[in-house]
């Protein structure tokens, strides 16, 4: 493609080293609708989307080009190529709804994206399942945005369902830091010799703790991997692009989530990681035909980690309205942490899963993995290219075991393009592994989203375990003493 016009290089972004890592990963969104799809309003909500954020009417480009690296160009977009009404078997229809859908996400995972036009669809799915009125499939090639840019893009596109003059209502963002974003305070020089050398000592353990993370990082690069379970990606099949993904839900009670959490006195992800190793323990020794289920078997997991500044949706939302998208950080901007979690069974104690995550999760807050492994993805892209960064980056995924993921939602029901919403359910397909976890939370619910190969798990049973983990968990805590409760 030729430049033949001067606005052109004003419109013209590079691809991200991480954007081009992305380069075969996609993104999944599942979003149940409380109505009927009125097409034309649904239309229109979409085009306004689009009209938000220039990168997704752009597509990448490279020939024209003397460095070879790709560009995100504008290009002009047709409505009626990103939205979709699939024709569907009405007997299938008619039989499972659930399943009918259930199907038809899964089948996106094999179908190519047209990539001459802007790679983001949505299909609609008009009729009504067990959750929902309609269905809307939204498909995204993940070098356009990573989770947090592309839910941000949604909230500035929802209105909250009591009030649509307004924003919906979302978590308030992290405290904010001055100075260095790991930076203690530092003692008053009334606090003693004691308080200083704490201080220091804080540097020292912070320091000692990056030095082991990156190094397990780059061993795990090179040679270390964890041991085969049936969570691994079995040998069937060859290339890993092969492998058809399904993408199934269940909804949890976020109450339920917070109830652990003030009991424990942790955090809400403390509590997520902890089920995830309840329910993965569950079906592990149910399936495995291993029977020491008081045997501890160490896994590894890769959290992604939102690199960007703290800042709330709705400041994101306001930039993007007032016409300063340029000021929000698009595409990928992820590091990597390796979080071990255990497959044991603790049916005397169902708390010790959140105690071992919240031990494990605070000691991975006292390093700066996560800024070490952004920063080293970044080197190896820019000094020795995709082919090399890809290599690097999915030894990293295969030789752990799952991926994992926690995205905040709105507080309260919202509405997408007129549309109520019932729920959404984001996950991802072709990095090379068997099975991803996700979390979204959304109106007082959490859903739990499982991406895993077609055929290698039984889906409803481990879908199972997670609900049937969490109500033990919650159970249990529920068992605490109310002075334990207070400390």
């Amino acid at each position: 493609m030729e430049r033949t016009d001067d606005t052109w290089s004003m419109e013209e972004e590079p691809v991200s080293p991480t954007g081009r890592l992305m380069d075969g990963i996609y993104i999944v969104v599942s979003i149940g609708l409380g109505a009927p799809v009125d097409l034309p309003a649904f239309r229109a909500g979409i085009g306004a989307l689009l009209a938000l954020q220039p990168r997704f009417r752009s597509i990448q480009v490279t020939d024209g080009f003397e460095d070879g690296n790709p560009r995100w160009v504008r290009t002009t977009v047709n409505l009626d190529d990103h939205i979709i009404v699939p024709r569907l078997d009405p007997a299938a229809v008619a039989a499972d709804p659930d399943q009918a859908v259930e199907d038809y996400v899964a089948s996106l995972s094999t179908l190519p994206m047209d990539r001459s036009r802007p790679m983001l669809e949505f299909h609609l799915l008009d009729f009504p399942t067990s959750e929902a009125t309609s269905t809307v499939a939204l498909r995204v090639h993940h070098s356009l945005a990573d989770g947090v840019a592309l839910l941000s893009l949604l909230v500035a596109s929802t209105r909250s369902a009591a009030d649509p003059t307004r924003l919906p209502v979302m978590p308030p963002p992290p405290p904010a830091r001055s100075g260095p974003i790991y930076a203690k305070p530092r003692p008053a020089a009334s606090a003693g010799a004691r308080a200083f050398v704490t201080w220091l000592w804080s540097y020292a353990v912070l320091a000692w703790n990056t030095v082991l993370d990156v190094v397990a990082f780059v061993a795990t690069i090179l040679f270390v991997r964890d041991p085969r379970t049936l969570f691994m990606r079995s040998d069937k099949g060859g290339n890993n692009t092969l492998y058809r993904k399904r993408f199934v839900h269940r909804t949890l009670s976020l109450d339920d989530v917070k109830f652990i959490k003030n009991a424990l006195k942790c955090t809400v992800n403390d509590v997520l990681v902890g089920v995830t190793s309840a329910a993965l323990s569950q079906y592990y020794f149910r399936n495995s035909g291993d029977t020491d289920s008081r045997k501890l078997l160490s896994l590894r997991s890769v959290l992604l980690v939102n690199m960007r500044p703290p800042a709330s949706p709705h400041e994101i939302v306001e930039m993007i309205e007032t016409g300063k998208s340029n000021h929000v950080k698009w595409g990928n901007c992820l590091g990597y942490i390796i979080m071990p979690f255990h497959i044991v069974m603790h049916d005397d104690d169902p708390l010790q899963y959140v105690r071992t995550a919240k031990e494990t999760v605070d000691r991975k807050k006292n390093s700066l993995e996560a800024i070490f492994t952004h920063a080293i993805g970044e080197t190896i892209l820019k000094l020795f290219g995709v082919k090399a960064a890809a290599v690097i980056f999915g030894r990293m995924i295969s030789q752990t075991t799952i991926s994992f993921s926690n995205l905040v939602g709105p507080g309260e029901q919202v509405e997408l393009c007129g549309h109520p919403v019932a729920f959404i359910a984001p996950s991802a397909y072709r990095p090379p592994e068997a099975l991803t976890v996700h979390f979204q939370s959304y109106n007082n619910t959490i859903k739990v989203i499982l991406a895993m190969d077609e055929g290698q798990f039984d889906h409803r049973q481990l879908l199972d375990d997670f609900a049937g983990s969490l109500r033990r968990i919650r159970d249990a805590a529920a068992e605490l003493p109310q002075g334990f409760k207070n400390r």
